[in-house]
C-alpha cells in the first residue's frame, strides 16, 4: 500500500518520525512536503498535493491512503477536502481513526501534531490503516450521496437548498 504524507511546519518533526513507522511496516510512503522547517511554510498546497496523490492512486486502481498533520489538523483536513473523490477525517482518538474507516470510508486522515504525542499518533495511524470499511449499505449509502454532491451539486431525492 501507498501512503502519503503531508505537513506543515508545526507536524514536521511528527511526519518524519512517522514516515518512518510506516517505511519500517513496509509502506510505500510518498513525502509531500514540506522538505524542511520553514516557520511561516502554508499548508494547503503540502495538503492538497497528499490528496490528489491519493485521489489519482485510487482511480489507477493503486491501494492508497494520506495522511496530513498540521498544529490542529483542522485546515489540513480542510485542504485535503478540496479534493474530489477525498474523504479525510480529522482524527484525535483510537476511535475516531477507527470510525474514520469503517463509518465513511476515508482515504486521508488530518492529525494535530500540537494535541498528542508520537506514541498516541502511531496508534491513531496504525488503526486508520489496519481497519478495513466493512461496506455496510447505510455507510455506502451516505457516503455515494457525498460524491454525487460533490460532482453535480446535488442528491437524488434529498432536499439539498442550495440558496
Amino acid at each position: 500500500m501507498r501512503i502519503h504524507v503531508a505537513t506543515d511546519h508545526a507536524g514536521l518533526e511528527f511526519s518524519q518520525q512517522l514516515q518512518q513507522h510506516l517505511r519500517d511496516r513496509g509502506f510505500e510512503v510518498i513525502d509531500h512536503g514540506p522538505a524542511e522547517y520553514d516557520a511561516l511554510d502554508d499548508y494547503p498546497s503540502f495538503c492538497i498535493n497528499a490528496a490528489l496523490g491519493v485521489a489519482r492512486d485510487e482511480r489507477d486502481g493503486v491501494e492508497a491512503l494520506g495522511v496530513v498533520f498540521g498544529g490542529s489538523g483542522n485546515g489540513e483536513q480542510m485542504a485535503a477536502n478540496k479534493v474530489a473523490g477525498v474523504r479525510a477525517a480529522l482524527v484525535w482518538s483510537e476511535s475516531t481513526a477507527t470510525l474514520a474507516r469503517e463509518h465513511n470510508n476515508a482515504n486521508v486522515i488530518s492529525i494535530g501534531a500540537r494535541q498528542h504525542d508520537v506514541a498516541d499518533v502511531v496508534k491513531f495511524i496504525d488503526l486508520f490503516i489496519d481497519t478495513p470499511f466493512p461496506g455496510d449499505e447505510r455507510h455506502v449509502r451516505r457516503i455515494a450521496q457525498l460524491a454525487e454532491f460533490e460532482q453535480t451539486g446535488d442528491i437524488a431525492g434529498k432536499q439539498v437548498d442550495a440558496r
